[in-house]
């Protein structure tokens, strides 16, 4: 994992106890990149994922946007979605997953083509 002006490694990690955190360089600048659009410090509920974490607490089973470095869901409460949600489009997220105690933002793509997507948990 490259460093991030606003999140630790620890942050970051898989939060199996494998302590892995190979976040993508790019998506830590972005990510960094929203926490000063927003002005506020942004807690992190999950970042990087070990393909077995991923399976055990996503459907996207041993693969997925968390086991590639370029996702992260932030805690955010419902005032705070809104604005979190607006930002995070308007800077190129192509995937936004809205739930009602955090947002996963991630970048994907399919064939070098992106393909944004939206989802309610």
């Amino acid at each position: 994992m490259d460093s991030s002006k606003y999140f630790s490694k620890a942050e970051l990690q898989c939060k199996c106890g494998c302590e892995q955190a190979p976040m993508d360089t790019q998506f830590l600048m972005m990510i960094d990149e929203l926490r000063e659009k927003l002005n506020k410090p942004l807690r992190v509920s999950s970042g990087f994922r070990c393909p077995s974490h991923n399976s055990k607490v996503s459907g996207t089973g041993e693969t997925g946007p968390h086991t590639t470095g370029m996702a992260i869901d932030l805690a955010v409460d419902r005032t705070f979605a809104y604005e979190t949600l607006k930002i995070a489009m308007a800077m190129g997220f192509t995937g936004i997953g809205i739930a009602s105690s955090f947002v996963h933002v991630d970048i994907r793509s399919i064939d070098g083509n992106e393909s944004p997507v939206m989802w309610c948990y």
